[in-house]
């Protein structure tokens, strides 16, 4: 299947490994996948960025530590609060020294090679070539690995766009017909 990728989308899968290790991930995610994505110069990046989803603006709302403000403020939990008086209690970035020490360190137990994909990130892979295919594309494209991560919306992927305030059928959409523009080129 890789070898029906083009320049950009084997860069982008070449990049979510970079944004994976950057970010102390030890596996590829589909939210490792948009960041790379956005990352590359290919008009899928440039999709994202016309939705206010450009790689910044989903590294700020990448969720790295499984928190979730809105979720714990329901159940009555101020995060803010929480994080001023662990600052107060263990000094200032308490909880950002805990989140580091459990990921592994570039010179620790992380392989500075291969890092691998989780099953939904290769399920967005497999997906992305059934968009291909779908609209009659010979190349996997950075769309089609965009629009698989809209079709996929119970990954992380997918949440992360929403979190970034994508609206993913415009994006899809936009996406499309970006890819039309490049298959008739």
């Amino acid at each position: 299947m890789f070898e029906r990728f083009t320049t950009g989308a084997r860069a982008a899968v070449v990049q979510a490994q970079e944004v994976a290790r950057d970010l102390g991930d030890t596996r590829i995610t589909p939210a490792h996948l948009v960041v790379a994505v956005a990352s590359v110069g290919d008009p899928a990046a440039t999709a994202l960025a016309a939705h206010g989803a450009d790689r910044a603006a989903l590294l700020d709302r990448f969720d790295g530590d499984g928190l979730d403000p809105a979720a714990l403020a329901a159940l009555g939990i101020d995060l803010d609060a929480v994080r001023r008086r662990a600052d107060t209690v263990f000094g200032a970035g308490a909880l950002d020294r805990a989140d580091r020490a459990r990921r592994p360190t570039p010179g620790g137990r992380r392989a500075p090679g291969h890092v691998p994909f989780t099953r939904d990130a290769k399920k967005t892979l497999e997906v992305a070539l059934r968009e291909a295919i779908r609209l009659g594309h010979r190349r996997i494209e950075a769309g089609h690995v965009l629009l698989a991560v809209v079709r996929l919306s119970d990954t992380d992927g997918y949440a992360l766009l929403r979190r970034a305030g994508v609206d993913t059928a415009a994006l899809a959409a936009d996406v499309t017909a970006r890819l039309g523009d490049t298959a008739a080129a």
